[in-house]
């Protein structure tokens, strides 16, 4: 046997080998998305294919149909977790972090059965903030064609370990959300059905401020437009209009920039704020809270 054909049989077998816990998730308008079996009666999809959360079903691999509920999902880092009774194969085995130019296979469920596709990490760095503030453990860029069909479905290595979750990134690239990510979030949203998230109370939008005397610097920070009667912001004495500059002494920079200081690790630790109030230097200590699920 060459070792093209000894390849190809290997990509086979690891394919195959992950047809049973590969389902096709149908929540939204469009094609079905995938996912995969990550527990017992329990599958890990993509977030951004859940355009429903009432009426969703899935195809299991003996291609019945079968009826599921959401039992969470976190925007942040993509990942939803529904529970499907009939849903039994899971990947068992998790690999570690993906390394440049490994070679992966993404394996789904389309409209004509399983559906595969051979990747290769085109690029890989450490931990990263999404834009919605949510972490994930390790970026792994694709060189690999999106298609709609393969979100959310599970990415093994070479040895049929779970490497992530195929994900949508921007202008139509493709990325995967680690497995470590994905048991950390899952895990949470199995006990309590969200994630928490810091929660301020304030509603903000960016402003650009005056350069510093005697610099041309400039210079950003966050206005506050409204405020929660029972949120935080207000027990700590900021008032709509005032400008948050700095946040325990760092410049903020944008909105970004404060989504990224919330994470489910902040509830509960104190703040302080350097404000200004009608164009006066204010200060403000906050403690922040768990930001409400409704």
């Amino acid at each position: 046997m060459s070792d093209l054909s000894g390849l190809s049989t290997e990509i086979g077998r690891v394919a195959s080998s992950a047809c049973a816990s590969a389902v096709s998730v149908h929540a939204r308008r469009g094609p079905a998305s995938s996912g995969f079996v990550w527990r017992t009666g329990l599958i890990v999809t993509a977030d951004e294919a859940i355009e429903t959360e009432e009426g969703i079903a899935v195809t299991l691999a003996d291609g019945s149909r079968a009826e599921a509920t959401l039992v969470g999902r976190d925007a942040s880092t993509d990942v939803a977790l529904l529970r499907c009774e009939g849903a039994t194969a899971a990947i068992a085995a998790h690999a570690g972090p993906a390394s440049l130019g490994q070679l992966a296979i993404a394996v789904g469920r389309g409209k004509h059965g399983p559906q595969a596709s051979l990747a290769m990490v085109g690029s890989v760095s450490g931990t990263w903030q999404s834009m919605r503030g949510g972490k994930v453990d390790q970026y792994i860029g694709l060189d690999m064609r999106f298609d709609r069909h393969l979100e959310g479905a599970a990415l093994l290595n070479a040895e049929g370990a779970l490497l992530g979750m195929v994900a949508a990134g921007p202008r139509h690239s493709s990325l995967a959300i680690p497995a470590v990510t994905i048991e950390r979030v899952a895990a949470q949203l199995l006990a309590r059905g969200h994630i928490s998230r810091g929660y301020l109370g304030l509603g903000l939008q960016p402003v650009h401020l005056e350069p510093a005397p005697g610099t041309t610097d400039k210079r950003h920070g966050v206005m506050v437009v409204s405020v929660d009667d029972k949120g935080p912001g207000r027990t700590a004495g900021v008032l709509q209009g005032d400008i948050i500059v700095a946040w325990n002494s760092e410049p903020v920079g944008n909105m970004r920039d404060m989504m990224r200081r919330l994470g489910s690790d902040t509830v509960g630790q104190n703040v302080d704020f350097k404000l200004q109030r009608a164009g006066q230097p204010a200060t403000a200590r906050l403690t922040i809270a768990e930001r409400p699920t409704t």
